[in-house]
């Protein structure tokens, strides 16, 4: 080893790490896809989460709200108000507005029906259901 560091040694210390962190690399790709199933509900998104998550984004909601911390922070997190208003709260906010209370900010009025309504509510109730890992951090959002 009087030699020092040789270039065959950084040779064989690059190829080694790189197979190494490759193999690591589709270990961790090979667990997430098992998990995400398990973790995201998928055996619960029925034919009205689907529709409900079509107006989600037909309407631009994520454009003011955020979904499971993906989005514009302009208005509420929305990834729990499911557990945290219920839907008939939902609902009624939804029709409500706008508001026109004095200082606030506006949330469109969509006029939507009483069928897209309970198609919107059913996918913020099944995104309610997903593993989020304690995302959003409190419950108010």
């Amino acid at each position: 080893m009087s030699q020092g560091f040789t270039s065959q040694m950084a040779r064989n210390i690059f190829y080694g790490g790189t197979t190494f962190f490759v193999l690591l690399f589709a270990a961790l790709i090979f667990h997430t896809e098992t998990k995400i199933p398990e973790r995201s509900k998928a055996s619960e998104m029925t034919e009205a989460v689907v529709r409900g998550k079509h107006l989600w984004e037909t309407r631009n909601c994520i454009g003011c709200h955020t979904l499971l911390g993906e989005g514009a922070y302009f208005a509420p997190e929305l990834g729990n108000v499911y557990e945290r208003r219920g839907p008939e709260f939902i609902k009624a906010w939804i029709q409500s507005m706008p508001s026109g209370a004095p200082g606030r900010r506006q949330m469109p009025q969509f006029h939507l029906t009483d069928a897209q309504l309970d198609d919107l509510v059913e996918f913020l109730r099944w995104t309610n259901g997903i593993n989020a890992e304690k995302w959003p951090p409190n419950i108010e959002g």
